[in-house]
Formats: C-alpha cells, sequence, structure tokens
C-alpha cells in the first residue's frame, strides 16, 4: 500500500500537471504510472526526478535496452519489485527477448552469488583491478 494517495489529473496542482504533459509528450503515451503519482504530491520532486530520469535514460552512448537491463538489476539487488516490474516492462518495450531475460538472470545470479562469497571471504583485491 503507498504511503500516499495516487493523485488523480483532476487533484494535480498546475506544477504537476505541467510534469505530466511532459511525461505524456515524451514518451508518447497518455499513461502517466503511479510512481510519478505518488511524487506528484511534492511538484518540486516530481520534477527534478523526472528531467534527471529523461537526461539518464535519454539518448547517450549505451542504447535504451543496455540501460533498462542495469536498471532493472539495481531495482533487483535493492529490492524494489516496482521498479523491477516497470523497468523490466520497459525492456520488452525496447525488444528484450526471453532469451535475453533468462541470460540477464543467470548473470544477475551469478554475480549475486560471487559478491557474496567475495565479501564473506573478504577477498583482496588484486592490484591490477585498481584504477
Amino acid at each position: 500500500m503507498a504511503t500516499l494517495p495516487l493523485l488523480d489529473d483532476a487533484d494535480l496542482s498546475p506544477e504537476a500537471r505541467a510534469v505530466f504533459d511532459d511525461i505524456r509528450a515524451t514518451r508518447g503515451s497518455d499513461f502517466v504510472n503511479n510512481f510519478w503519482r505518488a511524487l506528484a504530491h511534492d511538484p518540486a520532486l516530481l520534477k527534478a526526478t523526472w528531467e534527471r530520469l529523461k537526461t539518464v535514460m535519454g539518448p547517450g552512448t549505451l542504447d535504451p535496452l543496455t540501460k533498462e537491463l542495469v536498471y532493472m538489476a539495481v531495482s533487483i539487488t535493492n529490492s524494489c519489485p516496482y521498479c523491477a516490474h516497470s523497468h523490466t516492462a520497459a525492456a520488452k518495450a525496447k525488444g528484450m527477448t526471453e532469451a535475453q531475460y533468462g541470460e540477464f538472470l543467470a548473470v544477475l545470479a551469478m554475480a549475486s552469488q560471487t559478491n557474496a562469497l567475495a565479501t564473506a571471504l573478504q577477498v583482496k583485491v588484486d592490484d591490477a583491478f585498481l584504477a
């Protein structure tokens, strides 16, 4: 259950409505998800988060699917079901296949296991790996 009610369009402040309009225009969809509807209680935070997300997830040297895969991995690692589901859906929309999803999960599971082992064993980082 959300800690705040999700705001309907009719309940938005003018500042939040402007951000929602930009979300819709940028994504080419009338759908504004629950994350943004929760953040709309604080229009300044809503705007700052949306602007940063647009920049980070927008065009760059990483392709859009790679960005979604990274977002999925961090969301799963941070135990955020909302973000894991949201970005898995976004990755599928950007062309992630079932085979890629399976391989992604295998890499994520392997990294989790070896991270836990290295941490438990307190393995010293090789000098060759230090930047």
